[in-house]
């Protein structure tokens, strides 16, 4: 065996700038690892990817390209990796979104590091049926049900689940039946800084239901009433996909027209990071979230942090420390009065959340205990090939 696991990983999908991609492309890195995706956007995505090893997989499946755009989407994704034989020579591989675990049914040595059971079939398929016309309930239920049905059977079979938080863990057991070893997502301080304040709050995400962007634009149209000479802008920075789901989402929002809100979409990296730095405070809404890197950059920006209290928020940001946890669209435009009017208060929660982010989410820690999963999972392989 290699000095590190000769890799694979699995992911759906490369088109998106999130949590997620960061997680995969610092593995990648790591293990000089081959990514086998359905879907490859270099121009959306980070552009480290350009020098890793991608390739591409999938092949057609019947009938998919007549069924809506996220049937369509879970149909090929699962039939190929539940499909897929890897010929080549391995240690193991590590899966991310599901249903690459799915990869599972024919390659063993899987190491799955779960971002979360996808909510549409779990905790947020009720609200998102209420939504769907009669045919595509029938449509959805059926699909529902037979991922229920095949991912239970094959995380039994999974040498090992890893995730991002306690929050995500207790999804795992409460509705795949396994438990799982949290290992926090980690963030290169180095990478971002403070460059004063711009006048300016930035929440920036996918432009989803489930992140809540009304929710915030309608904190900020609060603030902005109260604090009525304030001269700053809110920036909604985020990738939007062509789910006809997301794409009336950001129509609501644009719908809002509320004064001195920009919508940034599909920011690069590089600008991403030059807005954090130049904000009054970092904004974030989405419910239950399953751990939440946007927090984190923030911190590491040296920006206080106003984020809803739900899910993963709640073990990374430390409320009156870092930033604050708010319940109510009124109460986080309060927040955003008090770091305005309070700038050095301000300032003292950005320098800790910053060393709160350097002490507690490397990527050394993180790799400290994802590298002796990965060769407690190759390990595992050579035991057997003894047999």
């Amino acid at each position: 065996m290699h000095s590190k696991p000769k890799m694979i990983i699995a992911q759906p999908y490369l088109n998106l700038m999130g949590g997620a991609e960061r997680v995969i492309l610092q593995i990648a890195k790591h293990y000089d690892a081959k990514i086998y995706t359905m879907e490859y956007s270099k121009d959306t995505t980070f552009p480290e990817f350009q020098n890793i090893d991608i390739r591409m997989i999938g092949e057609n499946v019947a009938f998919a390209d007549k069924l809506p755009y996220r049937a369509s989407q879970g149909l090929r994704y699962g039939y190929n990796f539940h499909h897929m034989k890897i010929s080549e020579d391995y240690d193991l591989i590590n899966s991310h979104i599901s249903p690459s675990e799915w990869i599972r049914h024919k390659n063993p040595r899987v190491l799955w590091y779960c971002h979360t059971p996808p909510r549409e079939v779990y905790d947020l398929y009720a609200e998102r049926m209420k939504n769907r016309t009669y045919a595509q309930k029938l449509l959805y239920a059926s699909f529902a049900s037979a991922y229920k049905i095949i991912s239970k059977g094959i995380v039994k079979e999974l040498e090992a689940v890893a995730t991002n938080s306690n929050n995500t863990r207790e999804r795992i057991k409460k509705y795949l039946g396994r438990d799982a070893t949290v290992i926090n997502p980690g963030i290169e301080a180095k990478d971002f800084t403070n460059a004063g304040d711009g006048n300016l709050f930035l929440y920036p995400s996918r432009i989803i239901q489930t992140k809540r962007q009304d929710y915030v634009i309608d904190a900020f149209t609060r603030f902005k009433k109260k604090a009525k000479n304030s001269r700053h802008k809110l920036i909604i920075a985020g990738t939007l996909s062509k789910d006809k789901e997301h794409l009336a989402y950001f129509e609501r929002l644009k719908a809002m027209k509320a004064k001195d809100v920009i919508f940034r979409l599909n920011v690069s990296d590089r600008e991403l990071k030059r807005l954090y730095s130049t904000s009054t405070a970092v904004l974030f809404a989405a419910r239950n979230e399953d751990f939440g890197i946007v927090p984190l950059e923030g911190m590491a920006s040296s920006k206080p942090v106003i984020a809803v209290n739900e899910g993963g928020i709640k073990e990374t940001v430390v409320n009156g420390i870092t930033g604050f946890a708010i319940s109510t669209p009124e109460e986080m435009a309060e927040r955003m009065r008090f770091v305005v009017e309070h700038p050095r208060i301000a300032e003292h929660m950005g320098k800790e959340g910053r060393a709160r982010v350097e002490k507690e989410y490397s990527w050394e820690s993180f790799f400290m205990k994802f590298d002796a999963m990965a060769r407690k999972v190759a390990q595992s392989g050579t035991e057997q090939r003894k047999k």
